[in-house]
């Protein structure tokens, strides 16, 4: 093979080599859920259908979990007044871990009127992790307390997670074998200790694409410095 046909079909492995890993690197992945909640109200039971979307970005030692309602769920036969509703909420874990976090929310910053659909305020709670690994999180009860009553609602169609996240756990632990952590309460995990290396893996897609797009480079950079190497035993051969 004369030498730029052989340079230029190890810089297409190369290119290819880098794409390989591009598509097959983990990332953090979120999307949002449709959750069907059977809700025990005070007046009966209800249900709605809502998207639920959980985003988790870091926050000191762990990461800051937020849920957010894109419809609202159950409603009153009478008026909320303005901070008469509190809510609160737990995900599941999953994957490397297991149990539950709390998240919670300020009350109703408006009144809600009467047999209409509640809407909930975003929920958030820390997470840190006890396990290194992917960590899934997947709605679990909503808890709506207003005028004295509390109205529970339980997802009944088996929801897929909103957010898994590709975690290391304070020293490094192994993800290997169960977990009773996770369970939370007052809106932030049990977990306690940092990252030893001061940071942790964010969830945004901006952080992933920098660190894949430089694996990416190195591939590269590689098949082309075996191109040159290649190049030039070629030619000493020759002569």
């Amino acid at each position: 093979m004369s030498y730029p046909k052989r340079t230029a079909a190890l810089a297409s492995a190369a290119a290819l080599a880098g794409s390989v890993v591009l598509l097959t690197a983990p990332a953090a992945r979120a999307e949002v859920v449709d959750v069907d909640y059977r809700c025990r109200t005070p007046i009966g039971v209800k249900s709605a259908v809502s998207p639920i979307d959980i985003k988790g970005v870091r926050s000191g030692n762990g990461y800051k979990i937020t849920m957010s309602w894109q419809k609202g769920v159950s409603s009153s036969p009478v008026e909320l007044g303005k901070g008469a509703m509190t809510p609160s909420a737990t995900i599941r874990l999953g994957g490397a871990d297991s149990g539950t976090l709390a998240v919670s929310g300020p009350a109703n910053a408006a009144a809600i009127p009467a047999n209409t659909p509640i809407k909930i305020s975003d929920l958030s709670g820390t997470y840190t992790p006890k396990r290194t690994g992917k960590v899934t999180f997947t709605a679990a009860v909503l808890t709506i307390k207003a005028l004295g009553t509390t109205t529970t609602c339980t997802p009944t169609n088996s929801p897929e997670p909103s957010l898994t996240l590709d975690v290391t756990a304070p020293g490094g632990s192994s993800s290997g074998g169960s977990s009773s952590g996770g369970s939370s309460s007052g809106g932030s995990s049990s977990s306690s200790g940092g990252d030893p290396g001061g940071r942790l893996p964010q969830t945004g897609p901006a952080d992933s694409a920098v660190a894949l797009g430089t694996l990416g480079g190195t591939v590269l950079l590689t098949g082309a410095a075996g191109a040159l190497w290649l190049s030039r035993r070629d030619r000493a051969a020759r002569r």
